[in-house]
């Protein structure tokens, strides 16, 4: 009769903690794919990720943070306060974007340069929104400017930036939109999402797979070297996962002094806005920062050197699209379809 009572007794115990464990599974939240999107920096975010819940509370709460650090536009940022020459303390973004910068300064051979704020100032493309300057002051205007322009001029000593001048001023918006991205990543990454895209302004995370189970699909777009109607035309669909990438060019954010075509890429070495037929340079790398800084460094230095920089990288392969006469030729490093693949 007790041995009865016991298997009885055991095999109720076990029905029932069956039963917990079917409900605790049924009250898992169940994952989707969210897409959420808005603007920010001045341009536009496109995020989808799969997740048991809308994270973009903790996306956007990340967004306000780095846009206190790094935005040139927001007068209350940690960025606008080194500018303004306020005493003032970098925080992790901060100093984070220094020392890639300072590296991808040293890879670029002085290309790319934070301090280069005020010659993108005088030519018209900075925050100042200063009028076009003619030919007659341009000379000595820059032979002024280049006094303060050079990343040797500043040290981040003690969270402190230490200039030599209080006229250098830094532009991080060569850097920005890309460790946007990395920030955005890592905040999906800490929610448990293994599979994500993260688009701001163009520049690209992306880990795992979409909605449809296959590999991220992320468009180059195709310069319109005619300087007319919207540029919306592909160069080429990428199917990907697992990169970070981000695209620098000369062909949207321009203007014309008489004849003379003036690109928002200004060559800190010459103080001069570039003059070469790279239009268009995509760079995958170790990070999305680290690619927007190697993507505007390679708009400065023309196809052949940015070639040659790639190559010293050791993380980084490019996409570089050129102007030949009236058609468009590409050229990639030798490690570019390999790095995709990865």
């Amino acid at each position: 009769m007790n041995g009865k009572l016991v298997r009885t007794s055991s095999a109720l115990l076990a029905i029932a903690v069956a039963a917990v464990f079917l409900f605790l599974r049924d009250e898992e939240p169940a994952l989707r794919y969210y897409h959420n999107e808005g603007k920010v920096f001045g341009t536009y975010y496109n995020i989808r990720y799969e997740a048991s819940s809308d994270l973009h509370d903790s996306i956007t709460a990340a967004l306000r943070a780095f846009d206190n650090s790094l935005s040139m536009f927001n007068p209350h940022s940690v960025l606008s306060a080194v500018n303004a020459n306020r005493d003032t303390l970098a925080d992790a973004f901060f100093e984070e974007m220094w020392a890639e910068a300072k590296r991808v300064y040293a890879l670029s051979q002085g290309a790319f340069d934070i301090t280069v704020a005020p010659l993108v100032n005088f030519w018209g493309f900075g925050t100042k929104n200063e009028p076009a300057p003619d030919r007659t002051q341009t000379e000595q205007a820059i032979d002024s400017l280049r006094d303060f322009v050079g990343f040797e001029k500043v040290q981040l000593l003690n969270r402190r930036v230490v200039k030599t001048d209080p006229r250098v001023m830094l532009d991080a918006g060569a850097v920005a939109k890309g460790q946007a991205c990395d920030v955005t990543a890592a905040v999906l990454a800490r929610n448990g999402c293994g599979n994500y895209l993260v688009d701001i302004g163009g520049e690209v995370v992306c880990r795992g797979q979409n909605a449809q189970g296959g590999k991220w699909r992320v468009g180059i777009t195709k310069p319109n070297i005619n300087n007319e109607g919207a540029q919306q035309d592909l160069q080429q669909i990428l199917a990907v996962s697992g990169i970070c990438m981000a695209t620098s060019g000369n062909y949207r954010n321009y203007y014309y002094a008489g004849n003379e075509r003036r690109s928002h890429t200004i060559d800190p070495r010459t103080g001069y806005p570039v003059q070469h037929s790279l239009l268009s340079a995509t760079v995958v790398s170790s990070s999305c920062m680290r690619a927007d800084a190697l993507a505007t460094a390679c708009m400065v230095l023309g196809a052949e050197e940015a070639l040659q920089m790639i190559d010293r990288a050791g993380d980084a392969a490019c996409y570089l699209i050129i102007a030949q006469d009236t058609a468009l030729t590409v050229l990639t490093s030798p490690n570019w379809d390999e790095t995709l693949q990865k």
